[in-house]
């Protein structure tokens, strides 16, 4: 195979990768008026809601591997769209505790599972040598397309929605 046909495979590989992610955000917006990130965002708050009586910003920042000025944000658009309320905790006013409302639970009831945990379940299905040389792969095209000084949140997202995120009101 030429040099040339390999490296128009590695570009089409890439752009899959990114239409992928394109169509999914898309096709997850159109049917739940989410995006990715808020959508993560309301399964940790659900699931660690499951796990223990009290759920803080800190907590889901954390869950989703987002940064806490992003999740803020996130939050304060879905308290808006009243899928959470945020209630301050009685003994220690600065702590803000997190609820979802049964809007927020419908919301999430029927919504497919994110294209990240997809791909998690695939990539951890793979023998532990074949995922080091995928990363290792993976991070031979960040180096060459000189995008490793970009800070990437661990979430399969549109690039618009990791910045903007603005679905709903």
């Amino acid at each position: 195979m030429e040099k040339q046909d390999l490296v128009e495979r590695m570009l089409r590989a890439i752009r899959r990768v990114i239409l992928k992610t394109s169509h999914y955000s898309r096709s997850l917006s159109r049917s739940s008026g989410l995006t990715l990130p808020q959508l993560l965002c309301l399964r940790a708050i659900r699931d660690l809601s499951q796990e223990q009586d009290e759920v803080t910003a800190a907590q889901v920042s954390s869950r989703v591997g987002l940064a806490a000025p992003t999740v803020s944000r996130i939050l304060e658009r879905m308290e808006r769209a009243q899928l959470i309320e945020r209630l301050r905790n009685s003994p220690d006013r600065r702590r803000v505790l997190i609820h979802l409302t049964e809007t927020g639970k419908q919301r999430l009831a029927g919504i497919p599972t994110p294209l990240q945990e997809q791909f998690v379940d695939r990539v951890t299905s793979l023998a532990q040598e074949e995922q080091w040389n995928l990363v290792a792969s993976l991070e031979k095209v960040v180096e060459l397309m000189e995008a490793a000084d970009l800070d990437a949140d661990p979430v399969i997202s549109a690039e618009f929605e990791a910045r903007e995120d603005r679905k709903l009101p």
